[in-house]
């Protein structure tokens, strides 16, 4: 289905993988239709505790732990129109658009194999394998290192060879910030780059006077 000739370039949000040393692209999974509704959570976390020193009551311990929950729709009726332009989806489906997804979630088929040889050799100490640093894209001022924290998937229809043709993934993400990664962390630099763009566009924002709330000052 082709857009209106005059519409606007809608940009498309997505994820990222990059390499936490390199920051080189590892994969680049964005979402074949933007989600009508984002859910934000911001968790403060302050040093205040009930019956607490009364001195800390405004102090923080970090950043609020901020979380991202969306989801969205995977459908490949329209490339099922014609079938010459998209072979894959008459062949599978949106089993390519899935596994992309799903496969964020695993350790690579050679990091398992790995860790097995190093267990049959007798290696007493296996070092967990890490996967690559999670970016989520949404919009040029958003852009933030994530760890994905929930994931379900609910396929809709099929086709007669039952590949999934239409299906709703629910993601959820967790923002890695600077008390979360060691210091030097590619993330805790994405993170910084993140908080300031929100002081930049805190910093535009055009407040009410004080009159606006029927005050005349701060007594």
């Amino acid at each position: 289905m082709s857009a209106f000739p005059g519409s606007p370039r809608i940009l498309k949000g997505g994820i990222v993988l990059i390499d936490p040393d390199t920051s080189a692209v590892k994969r680049v999974v964005s979402l074949q239709y933007n989600p009508d509704t984002l859910t934000r959570t911001l968790s403060v976390q302050s040093m205040a505790a009930e019956g607490g020193d009364r001195a800390e009551v405004l102090r923080l311990k970090g950043p609020p732990v901020e979380s991202f929950k969306l989801e969205a729709e995977i459908d490949a009726t329209d490339q099922l129109e014609t079938p010459d332009q998209f072979p894959g989806a008459v062949q599978s489906g949106i089993f390519a658009q899935l596994a992309a997804l799903e496969t964020m979630l695993y350790p690579t088929s050679a990091q398992l194999r790995a860790n097995d040889a190093l267990a049959a050799a007798g290696t007493l100490e296996i070092v967990p394998m890490e996967t690559p640093l999670a970016l989520f894209v949404w919009s040029a001022s958003r852009i933030v290192p994530v760890r994905i924290t929930e994931f379900s998937v609910t396929e809709e229809a099929f086709d007669p060879s039952l590949n999934p043709i239409r299906a709703r993934v629910s993601l959820g993400f967790r923002v890695l910030s600077v008390t979360d990664v060691p210091t030097g962390h590619k993330a805790a630099g994405l993170f910084m780059n993140y908080l300031q763009q929100k002081e930049k566009l805190a910093g535009s924002f055009t407040a009410a006077p004080l009159s606006a709330l029927g005050v005349t000052g701060v007594p």
